[in-house]
């Protein structure tokens, strides 16, 4: 089951995030000091912050239990971010990625979305290969310190 995020799960889906994110984090060397802003290090009130943004989000369950999630930012004239797509490490290769995506393709498109733009670490060629495969196509690279 897919459902929407109200603000009563901000902590589960914070949770959810830095879950989700924590083994992308140790793979780049990425920590609180020198990548504050990153999903590993999601807190309760960044959600909460998002949310009253109009950010929306989605958590997939299984038995009633947060296996991943997804966010659409509307950025405005039909374009639409996807946000910390996650799935817990535990419940990988399963498909649950693929029905989060399909999911907030479909709400998107009823938003009101012409298209879809995610921005993902580059390094991470696991990751691009599946956002490719997903039918994203990457448009350019950027370097931060």
């Amino acid at each position: 089951m897919i459902r929407r995020v109200n603000r009563d799960d901000a902590g589960v889906l914070a949770d959810l995030i830095r879950r989700g994110f924590v083994d992308v984090a140790k793979k780049f060397g990425l920590n609180r000091d020198n990548c504050p802003k990153h999903p590993s290090n999601y807190t309760e009130e960044w959600v909460i912050g998002d949310l009253e943004r109009g950010v929306a989000y989605f958590i997939q369950e299984e038995d009633g239990i947060p296996v991943g999630c997804v966010g659409l930012e509307n950025a405005g004239e039909g374009v639409f971010y996807v946000e910390r797509l996650a799935v817990l490490p535990e419940h990988r290769r399963r498909g649950f990625g693929r029905r989060l995506m399909s999911h907030a393709e479909s709400s998107a498109k009823d938003m009101g979305a012409r298209r879809l733009e995610i921005g993902i670490i580059s390094d991470d060629t696991t990751l691009r290969d599946w956002y490719l495969g997903a039918g994203f196509c990457e448009t350019g690279r950027k370097r931060f310190p």
